[in-house]
């Protein structure tokens, strides 16, 4: 249920937009503009991801929070087709890269390649120059290659030859990558892996689920159905209103306290750096806001712990080279460290 008092204050700092009929909003963007053209996306993405609406749900809230989803899990699961049915979904520029060994830095940002009539180099944009990027399986490709995206995720621009080209607004990557078992995988670095606001996995469907796709996709692509509900200006709009959600000090205080707490931890020793406090709270106003509250709650930042941070950490290992904990298990034990330590109140409606 949406929060109709949450309209105050918010709406004169949102951006106009239009309905997700395409009618123009007349006048700024309200709460109910907000759930009602968020609710059509995860209702269009969830039309072809079956049984998966958490996955779903912390896709639109990365794109929302101006950050880069990575969906890591073993093949045939489904993480090309949710990010292919988000990127559908918006009517935008996307571009989509296969990641194989052979391809090339430049493949990816684009070359300068010399004109002879006007007798000068001319710049000819990579595919990274799109809304929604879809890196298919990055982890396949070397360190160097991976490495072109760097800039371009962090400053939404692109260097080359000495000149700075600027990705599109809005701008999104969303990556899918193997368990770093398979084989022909290579570990993504340390800054590639810090650059993406959280990391998902898709997970096996259940029963009825995994029936209905046998059912469902035997003699059709449910892609091919699937027609864009929201336009790139509209969605500017969305990130003003949840960029516009209220953050207690107490509240960046408790997400300051998780993040400070990582890296004195015993299990890891490489812990969350300050960017990820900041996509923390980022992606914890756009939870708020689809959850219909123009502030965000502890509860807000506790949910999105483990996505956006474990991807981050690195633990330590044991005497026999074996990892000691996970990640996932080193942030359990601070959650509940620091949440029986701090107490946060909710914060107030402004």
């Amino acid at each position: 249920m949406v929060d109709t008092a949450m309209t105050d204050g918010l709406a004169e700092r949102a951006s106009r937009g239009s309905d997700p009929a395409g009618r123009p909003i007349s006048g700024p963007l309200t709460a109910d503009d907000f759930a009602r053209v968020t609710d059509s996306i995860l209702d269009a993405v969830g039309s072809v991801i079956d049984g998966k609406p958490d996955a779903v749900r912390s896709a639109l809230v990365c794109f929302l929070a101006e950050g880069h989803l990575l969906i890591e899990d073993v093949p045939g699961v489904g993480k090309t087709m949710l990010a292919r049915a988000l990127a559908t979904s918006v009517d935008a520029t996307v571009r989509r890269i296969q990641f194989t060994p052979d391809l090339l830095p430049g493949d990816v940002t684009g070359v300068s390649v010399f004109n002879p009539v006007d007798r000068e180099f001319e710049f000819k944009p990579g595919a990274i120059f799109a809304n929604i990027v879809i890196a298919d399986e990055i982890n396949r490709s070397s360190p160097k290659t991976q490495s072109a995206l760097l800039e371009a995720m962090e400053e939404r621009q692109v260097t080359v030859d000495g000149h700075t080209h600027y990705v599109p607004d809005p701008f999104l990557v969303v990556a899918t990558q193997n368990p770093l078992e398979m084989e022909g995988t290579y570990a993504l670095p340390e800054a590639q892996r810090d650059r993406f606001m959280m990391r998902i996995s898709m997970g096996y469907p259940d029963a009825r689920s995994e029936a209905l796709m046998l059912r469902q996709r035997d003699s059709a692509n449910p892609l091919d159905g699937l027609a864009p509900v929201v336009s790139a200006d509209q969605v500017a709009g969305l990130v003003a209103w949840a960029r516009a959600v209220h953050v207690a000090p107490a509240i960046e205080d408790y997400a300051v306290a998780l993040s400070q707490a990582t890296r004195g931890h015993t299990d890891l020793r490489l812990g969350a750096s300050p960017r990820a406090t900041l996509q923390l709270v980022r992606a914890a106003k756009v939870w708020a806001a689809l959850d219909g509250r123009g502030f965000v709650i502890p509860d807000d930042v506790t949910a999105l712990l483990i996505p956006v941070f474990a991807h981050r950490l690195i633990p330590t290992r044991s005497a026999g080279g074996a990892r000691a904990r996970t990640t996932a298990d080193a942030i359990t034990t601070i959650l509940e460290r620091i949440a029986a330590s701090v107490r946060v109140p909710i914060a107030s409606r402004q």
